[in-house]
């Protein structure tokens, strides 16, 4: 498979699907946020929320982007805790209904993934989830290997991806999340697509959801949209043993065809150790694994 070329991403508006994995809002404490928002089936996400707005005069105005470090926040709560999300990303295009005057999406046209690091800050009583998304540069990942989507429906080139992650810890390496088939979204394909547009014309500022409309007018209807589609589930050590400093993170968006779960394990225990320094990027000490797009953090 070939690479697809590594956007620049400082204009393209970057959202997030919540809720669109069984379990994962249950296991990262977040169902109570959304006790008021009716999805319209059991199964169907909660909501798209921005993580990164151009133009925007706030924080969600940040670019958080970054392939090799997570900025631990400098002021965390005693109650609140960082937590990673491994996660694949597509990028679309972006087709408006009047392309004159812009504002309604008619079309998203799939152009690529990769894998990507929902990070987020765990905190009673965020009124958004925007506010446990962005708190500054270098509090997302994603990873510099982009892989072209021609077509984002049943046979796509996205199909036999799997996602895996794994922690490091004090020279351990860890499970993090369930290593998961992407077909095991609850939403997927050409219903994820129209979901996603139905959102970003009609989803309103409610509750922890904001309105959408008003973001892709702030970042002058941008020609491309950066869509994250949410994060798996964790093992019990992912759920329960939250990020700190010195940490290292290793995700995989890998084709289950051409490698399997044990050929992954053994590049992150390969690529693991020694630790390098704060300064320069994480290295990487065996080729990688064919057909995988690989995110290493260094939490600091």
């Amino acid at each position: 498979m070939k690479t697809y070329p590594t956007p620049n991403l400082t204009n393209v508006l970057c959202l997030g699907v919540a809720g669109n994995f069984a379990g994962h809002l249950e296991q990262a404490g977040e169902t109570p946020d959304f006790v008021n928002i009716k999805p319209q089936d059991a199964t169907a996400p909660k909501g798209l929320f921005p993580i990164y707005v151009p133009n925007h005069s706030g924080f969600l105005g940040q670019n958080p982007l970054s392939s090799s470090r997570i900025t631990y926040p400098k002021q965390l709560a005693e109650n609140a805790h960082l937590q990673a999300e491994p996660e694949v990303c597509v990028l679309f295009d972006v087709t408006y209904q009047d392309e004159k005057e812009k504002g309604l999406v008619s079309q998203l046209t799939p152009c690529a993934f990769t894998a990507f690091n929902d990070c987020s800050i765990r905190k009673p009583g965020a009124k958004k989830i925007s506010e446990k998304k962005n708190w500054g540069a270098e509090t997302k990942g994603i990873a510099e290997r982009f892989f072209p989507l021609h077509q984002f429906e049943a046979g796509g080139e996205l199909d036999p991806f799997h996602i895996a992650s794994y922690l490091k810890r004090d020279g351990k390496l860890h499970a993090y999340g369930q290593d998961s088939s992407v077909l095991t979204y609850s939403y997927f394909h050409q219903q994820l697509t129209q979901w996603i547009i139905q959102q970003l014309n009609n989803q309103s500022d409610f509750g922890p959801l904001e309105n959408l409309q008003e973001h892709i007018k702030i970042a002058g209807y941008p020609k491309q949209i950066l869509i994250t589609l949410g994060a798996t589930t964790y093992t019990e050590f992912g759920e329960t043993v939250f990020l700190k400093p010195n940490d290292e993170l290793f995700f995989y968006v890998y084709d289950s065809t051409q490698n399997s779960k044990e050929s992954i394990l053994n590049h992150a225990k390969e690529n693991s150790a020694p630790k390098p320094p704060l300064s320069s990027k994480p290295s990487s000490h065996c080729p990688p694994p064919v057909h995988t797009a690989i995110l290493h953090q260094i939490i600091d």
